[in-house]
């Protein structure tokens, strides 16, 4: 049997997640009934968070990082910034800011996660995190009622396979939840068996010409398509770009700091009305290597 976060959390665990996780959708202005989806990154805005996004590959060695959050400090200012890897599917790059906002709302520091599949956690911190992030995109109990008011039954278990991956797919659709996670979802509340979970967990979720692809497509084709994207950019939000130029207007960072910085998002100085004049001495310098590496001069 593939293992669950249920299997590792006890009622009283389970519960707190779930204060945790309504109490800041409520603070947000988020009711249980209204998806976050595409939202996360304005709630990031309103939580005074940075977004950085950069495709990572993972290496040999180990697997590419998730995301991070990351605390540091400019003239005695506090920056939180979460970075993200978009080098990875754009429901699982939403599911893992959502885990990441859980070690913010916890206070656990600066953190780094790993890619990896929620089944295969075993650290209880991050099981924990991998919960509320489920909680905090899809309350259990606004899950159960879209089951009873569709099916009039709290359990799938009678429903044909092919209605349940209909369902699945408006369900994914609407909330933005990795397969996967919905999945995990429906045995948590108990809506499915561990039979049933077993058998629609393993299926290729990600493959368009299966079954459940086609199904996504035929149910919302822009955003499952979007959903279950690689969407490999680069960037950051326009609060993080400010942070970047504030500290070189305050003097804080160098000319050269304030460029790198840019570039990293392809950004120049020009973008922002700052033309950045190369000196005379670095003209000198740059012409001569110019002139003895690529001209060929003596």
């Amino acid at each position: 049997m593939m293992p669950s976060n249920s299997d590792y959390l006890n009622e009283v665990q389970i519960e707190t997640i779930r204060k945790q996780a309504d109490e800041l959708r409520r603070n947000l202005g988020f009711m249980a009934e209204v998806p976050i989806a595409n939202d996360i990154y304005t709630i990031l805005e309103q939580l005074g968070i940075t977004l950085l996004e950069f495709p990572i590959k993972a290496n040999s060695q180990q697997r590419a990082f998730s995301a991070a959050l990351l605390y540091s400090e400019i003239a005695d200012k506090e920056i939180i910034c979460l970075g993200v890897n978009t080098n990875d599917y754009f429901d699982r790059q939403i599911f893992a800011i959502a885990h990441e906002l859980y070690h913010f709302i916890t206070k656990n520091g600066s953190h780094l996660s790993r890619l990896s599949e929620e089944s295969e956690q075993s650290d209880p911190i991050e099981i924990l995190a991998n919960r509320f992030a489920a909680e905090f995109l899809l309350p259990a109990y606004t899950l159960k009622s879209l089951i009873l008011e569709e099916f009039l039954s709290s359990s799938l278990e009678k429903i044909s396979p092919n209605a349940l991956l209909r369902f699945t797919a408006r369900i994914q659709c609407t909330w933005w939840l990795p397969f996967k996670s919905i999945v995990k979802r429906f045995l948590e509340i108990e809506a499915i068996s561990e039979n049933t979970f077993n058998q629609i967990y393993s299926i290729n979720c990600r493959n368009m010409d299966e079954a459940y692809g086609r199904i996504g497509q035929a149910t919302s084709y822009d955003v499952f398509s979007k959903l279950n994207s690689m969407t490999r950019t680069t960037g950051t939000s326009p609060k993080g770009l400010e942070i970047i130029i504030r500290n070189y207007e305050d003097g804080f960072i160098s000319e050269d700091a304030f460029q790198s910085a840019l570039s990293l998002f392809n950004k120049k100085p020009g973008d922002f009305g700052y033309e950045i004049e190369i000196s005379e001495e670095d003209l000198l310098e740059f012409s001569d290597i110019l002139n003895k590496d690529v001209l060929g001069g003596s």
